[in-house]
């Protein structure tokens, strides 16, 4: 890994300027979920992971509770990363359809995945001074990815998060629609492709099915040309 990135995940997962969301995160960490009572959380921020020569970005709001607050990797351990890896794997994007831990050999082909907040906030609403706090961690991250082109937001809220931090960069007053499957072009040249997020609730209710994840990732190769 990059000493870059690798001192950056270092500084985020000792990161405790959101007393809200260390508290939180110690309470998901000590109570646990019943059929995981006997697992010692990761308990702590959660950084991203992947390939530093990424083409590819795939950004999420937040870990989840007793996804990656709990085994210390994005989308993993989860429904949501469940449905995620086994799209990813279906395109040839991960050489895996499943990723359940950090010793499980998953490896991503020119892709990164983070969350735009790195710890999980109380009912997956984050206060806005903690989307801030974070911001520094993402633009970080972005910009060590000397390689990248495509921007998957998973979900309309980090997208409209991603969007945000781009325009206060830029200064800029375009708009921006989410769409699932819409690519708009950003001010540095990366292109956002939106999605749905891949949540038990939005694959129930058939928001959002195989076929679409599948379609939309290819589409991500294409315009990033891996």
């Amino acid at each position: 890994m990059d000493i870059r990135l690798n001192n950056l995940n270092k500084t985020i997962v000792n990161c405790k300027k959101c007393p809200r969301l260390v508290k939180f995160v110690h309470k998901v960490s000590t109570q646990k979920r019943k059929q995981n009572m006997n697992e010692v959380y990761w308990g702590k921020p959660v950084p991203g992971f992947g390939n530093l020569n990424s083409k590819l970005a795939i950004i999420g709001l937040a870990p989840a509770a007793h996804g990656g607050t709990r085994t210390g990797r994005a989308f993993t351990g989860d429904k949501s990363g469940d449905f995620l890896f086994k799209c990813l794997h279906e395109v040839g994007i991960s050489n895996s359809p499943f990723s359940e831990s950090l010793n499980d050999n998953l490896k991503l082909k020119s892709t990164y995945i983070t969350n735009i907040l790195k710890c999980v906030p109380p009912e997956d609403k984050p206060l806005s001074n903690e989307i801030s706090n974070c911001s520094n961690f993402f633009d970080e991250e972005i910009l060590s990815l000397k390689n990248l082109k495509v921007i998957v937001t998973l979900g309309k809220v980090a997208f409209d998060n991603c969007i945000k931090l781009y325009k206060q960069k830029f200064n800029i007053k375009q708009k921006y629609i989410f769409k699932h499957g819409n690519s708009q072009l950003l001010p540095n040249g990366l292109i956002i492709l939106s999605s749905y997020h891949p949540s038990p609730r939005n694959v129930n209710t058939k928001l959002i099915s195989d076929k679409m994840m599948v379609d939309l990732f290819k589409k991500a190769k294409k315009l990033a040309k891996f």
